[in-house]
């Protein structure tokens, strides 16, 4: 009998354990499935809303990956974007064939009025009240920007700020719950392991493919697609190299790992003729998302600078690579006028080996690793001097060689020496326009020069409507930017006593 009981007490222990693990099974499979919750947020580490992450993944081996619950949960957060660029300008006149020949009512002339631009691209909502990352050149000039989710709701963006030296923008739709991708850790990616490049492609709807990690701190200096009037600008920047599938449409989308976190926004491609060639690269997410911290705080960028000219160890010049003692690292070629390098002591032909304890191989490594910092904040460089190494704590600064808060478009605002307001809707109904900014106050600068007086509203500006300050600036910096002989500013608009008025301004100088 008490064999029998022995008998019975085992199968019954061997049942409870094999339900306790069907349910530790399922339980763990419904977690998986739902990897953070929609509805409870909390702000991340860089200050945005989004869903409290519930579980964390280990990286396993290539056979046993499942792929498909990262992209469920990225496609919804990835959005496909409409950017449109209006052509302000005089009509031009062409010759209608059929008015001209066989008089049909007309002169044979007719008014072409300009066509806008269009573009399109990805972003990734990053914050469930509504905040989105992109490339800068989706959004740039843009007049007007159209968000369309995943589930066909369209949206009007509002653009809160750009970056084109990292080519990243921050957006801004009105609602709540959105969806949103996780923040991960791109510092943490190995090289080989799988992520998956999320984004709108041939302006299709939300698209997945998936490559592996072929590089990570890829400095290179190559030709971009998507800059304005489709020029390709050089780059120098930090990317994450993938062999993921990415063309047309896919810039600004999503760079995803196996866990569905964000490491990286899809930025450009290596390519002869602008579609996929074979390699992709991205913005690591350790840069961008601290470049959309500051655009949300502060409206522009504080990037912060050790103040040196360099280039990596293999690219010195044969008769100074004799005198070095590394085969890696940022070699120091020169100094700017305000370094904070030198500052701290650092030397012409010293070697940069390593941040705050962490390896520096080539240039871009220590442009990546620079970035992730703020004027005002102290590190510590080591250096390799004719091979011994020491340790100095630098003080970084901004481009201005000082520790300030850099402030949103603060060329342009110095150029123009003047403070402006919205003009009321009763200003627009005595003075018949729709549209145009007040001049509220005027300092030493180019519209005090011009002769502009306070109460100039300005409607035009390069034949752009100015609704804001912020479209006057834009004028502006994209003037200075561009540089050359023709740097000329022209002003439209109506003096206080309701007459046009035109101003030519010489940005030149």
């Amino acid at each position: 009998m008490k064999k029998i009981w022995k008998n019975v007490l085992g199968i019954a222990l061997i049942v409870a354990i094999s339900i306790s693990a069907a349910i530790a099974t399922s339980a763990y499979l419904t977690i998986k499935k739902q990897a953070y919750s929609p509805y409870v947020t909390e702000e991340n580490s860089y200050g945005f809303k989004q869903p409290i992450r519930m579980v964390n993944y280990e990286t396993v081996a290539a056979e046993h990956i499942d792929f498909t619950v990262a992209a469920e949960n990225a496609v919804h957060a990835v959005v496909h974007i409409k950017s449109t660029v209006e052509r302000h300008g005089r009509a031009q006149q062409y010759v209608d064939p059929f008015e001209y020949f066989f008089g049909f009512g007309g002169r044979g002339y007719q008014q072409r009025q300009p066509q806008p631009q269009i573009g399109f691209g990805s972003g990734v909502i990053i914050s469930s009240d509504g905040y989105i990352i992109t490339n800068n050149h989706v959004v740039e000039h843009a007049d007007d920007i159209e968000v369309t989710l995943n589930d066909s709701r369209k949206f009007t963006a509002k653009l809160i700020g750009t970056d084109p030296e990292t080519d990243i923008a921050l957006l801004k739709i009105d609602g709540r719950n959105f969806a949103t991708i996780p923040f991960g850790d791109s510092d943490k990616l190995k090289i080989g392991e799988w992520v998956l490049a999320v984004g709108n492609p041939f302006n299709l709807t939300s698209t997945v493919t998936a490559g592996i990690v072929s590089a990570k701190g890829r400095g290179t200096e190559m030709y971009m697609y998507g800059s304005s009037n489709d020029d390709r600008e050089r780059k120098i920047q930090s990317y994450i190299q993938t062999d993921a599938a990415v063309n047309r449409g896919n810039s600004g989308g999503a760079l995803v790992n196996t866990k569905g976190e964000l490491v990286g926004i899809n930025t450009m491609i290596m390519s002869e003729t602008g579609n996929y060639a074979g390699y992709s690269f991205a913005v690591p997410i350790s840069i961008a998302g601290k470049v959309v911290e500051d655009l949300k705080k502060h409206g522009a960028v504080q990037r912060a600078f050790l103040g040196v000219q360099i280039k990596d160890v293999k690219h010195v010049e044969e008769n100074r690579k004799k005198t070095l003692k590394v085969l890696e690292g940022a070699y120091i070629d020169s100094f700017s006028s305000q370094s904070a390098a030198k500052t701290a002591g650092m030397e012409e032909g010293d070697v940069i080996i390593a941040v705050n304890d962490s390896k520096i191989r080539t240039a871009s490594d220590l442009q990546e690793k620079i970035s992730r910092f703020r004027p005002g904040d102290k590190v510590n460089v080591t250096i390799d001097r004719n091979g011994s190494e020491k340790t100095l704590k630098v003080e970084l600064r901004n481009s201005q060689g000082n520790t300030e808060i850099v402030k949103e478009h603060s060329d342009a605002v110095e150029t123009l020496g003047a403070a402006f307001k919205e003009i009321s809707d009763k200003q627009k109904r005595e003075l018949g326009i729709s549209y145009g900014i007040e001049v509220a106050a005027l300092f030493n600068g180019k519209l005090k020069e011009a002769g502009i007086s306070k109460g100039f509203i300005i409607m035009l500006a390069n034949d752009q409507k100015i609704n804001s300050s912020q479209d006057l600036e834009k004028v502006v910096e994209r003037i200075i930017k561009k540089g050359g002989d023709d740097m000329l500013l022209i002003l439209k608009g109506i003096n206080s006593n309701g007459r046009n008025r035109y101003y030519a301004i010489d940005l030149a100088n």
